[in-house]
């Protein structure tokens, strides 16, 4: 069975509805037990459309590099983030929706028409939108969101795995492998944890 690609045919609809302006939005790192959450919100440009947009998990580490830099020429692009507190205080769901309207809201200008991965519509978004389920693997407009909200989240794990050596975030983002999880319960908990984290709520918890 051959898996399809991405095509502009969401945005071309909305288009034909007289919503000129679209964007596509994505966020990554809903399940890491560490690191915030990351959104991109990009607005391609019908005439230049990078080829090979997909959903960033189906794409290679060198082909979502080569991708995040055409990309961030050719679009108007915005990132945003919520922090592990923001997570911790809201729960991962309503700040990964935070991030997701930081990240429309940090356009050059505001979208007439926000395509949302997913099947949520983040509350504090009030502009025209729509969810798609699988929306990085049927809208180039969201795959492109979701490959620079990957690379985007990837590079500051890699950053943070410099400052605490030893719980493997260069390789594993800060999700719970095995490796992650032993240096949690050998290391303990650092401040890019999430508390509310089942995992790392326990460790923090259990000798009291």
């Amino acid at each position: 069975m051959i898996k399809p690609v991405p095509d502009f045919s969401f945005e071309t609809a909305a288009m034909k509805r007289g919503l000129a302006r679209i964007a596509g939005v994505d966020e990554v790192g809903r399940g890491p037990l560490a690191g915030p959450v990351t959104a991109a919100a990009v607005v391609l440009d019908p005439a230049i459309i990078p080829g090979g947009l997909n959903d960033s998990k189906a794409l290679t580490a060198k082909k979502r590099e080569a991708l995040y830099d055409i990309i961030l020429n050719c679009a108007d692009v915005s990132i945003a983030h919520a922090t592990v507190e923001e997570i911790d205080e809201l729960n991962i769901l309503r700040a990964s929706h935070l991030a997701m309207e930081r990240a429309v809201a940090g356009l050059t200008a505001s979208p007439d028409h926000v395509l949302i991965d997913g099947n949520m519509t983040p509350r504090g978004l009030t502009l025209s939108s729509e969810t798609i389920v699988k929306g990085d693997a049927r809208s180039v407009s969201i795959s492109a969101a979701s490959i620079v909200a990957k690379i985007t989240r990837d590079r500051i794990m890699v950053d943070l795995a410099q400052q605490f050596p030893g719980y493997g975030w260069e390789t594993n983002a800060g999700y719970p492998s095995k490796s992650h999880r032993l240096a949690l319960q050998n290391l303990g908990v650092t401040p890019h944890h999430r508390r509310s984290f089942k995992p790392v709520h326990n460790i923090l918890y259990q000798d009291k």
